[in-house]
């Protein structure tokens, strides 16, 4: 996979878990912090967003916007984002392009789920460049939320 390290972020239109139309273009101005994981309700997805969670007062203080993609439906997420009371948007690439886009995507999963979102972490700039890329081969992995911070400082 190309790294996407100082490309222009891709831009998309999902649907949250509010059923409301998100898109890249509406955090104009604005530092973004992406997250794609593979699955709502799993250890280590509950454990990348709650670490998001627990921090989100620092990247609200530096100005940055955290989202939260899966391939997961927005009902799946609405629950998911409830339980754990995240303060972020949880978006729905259920149709698989923006994971794809993002190379953040297993074309095989485990259990033989096809079309499933990689774990990754994207930082973008106030320009929505890409300052910092990260996707995790292993599902098993977190990302490096230290990189992450001071990618956003």
């Amino acid at each position: 996979m190309a790294n996407l390290k100082g490309q222009q972020a891709s831009d998309f239109t999902l649907y949250s878990s509010e059923l409301k139309e998100i898109s890249l273009a509406d955090y104009a101005g604005k530092k973004v912090v992406i997250h794609f994981f593979p699955m709502a309700f799993t250890g280590v997805c509950t454990t990348q967003l709650c670490t998001m969670r627990d921090t989100f007062g620092y990247y609200d203080e530096l100005g940055a916007e955290i989202i939260a993609i899966s391939v997961d439906s927005p009902f799946t997420l609405a629950k998911f984002k409830e339980e754990n009371n995240y303060q972020f948007p949880l978006l729905s690439d259920f149709n698989k392009e923006v994971s794809q886009a993002y190379g953040a995507f297993y074309d095989e999963f485990v259990f033989n789920l096809k079309g499933v979102s990689k774990r990754a972490a994207f930082v973008l700039d106030e320009n929505h460049k890409i300052v910092y890329a990260e996707v995790l081969e292993s599902a098993g992995d977190l990302p490096d939320f230290n990189a992450i911070r001071e990618a956003v400082n």
